[in-house]
């Protein structure tokens, strides 16, 4: 299992911004082949910051979307809001206890 971690930081009044725009994109990006597991996380403390988590099959399957039209769609959309250099951790899931 290979997984994408993304943190974003937004400026405040883009938050609502970007709630609805994952709101809109999210069942494609959840979708795409090889996704399998799509997750929003907010921070506790600064609700300005967020995390998406997503799990893909293969590193070639999330290369696959990030050269994709959506990707370049959502992205160029979101980064936009930013007020904070974004950050992304790809890593391997070892272990899981549900």
């Amino acid at each position: 299992m290979f997984v994408r971690i993304v943190k974003m930081g937004f400026t405040p009044e883009k938050v609502t911004t970007f709630l609805t725009m994952f709101d809109n994109k999210k069942a494609a990006i959840r979708n795409f082949e090889g996704c399998e597991l799509l997750e929003l996380y907010r921070d506790k403390t600064n609700p300005n910051v967020f995390f998406t988590y997503s799990y893909w099959k293969t590193e070639q399957d999330l290369e696959n979307y990030r050269n994709s039209v959506l990707f370049k769609t959502v992205w160029a959309s979101t980064k936009v809001l930013f007020n904070q250099q974004p950050e992304a951790w790809s890593v391997d899931k070892t272990v899981s206890l549900p």
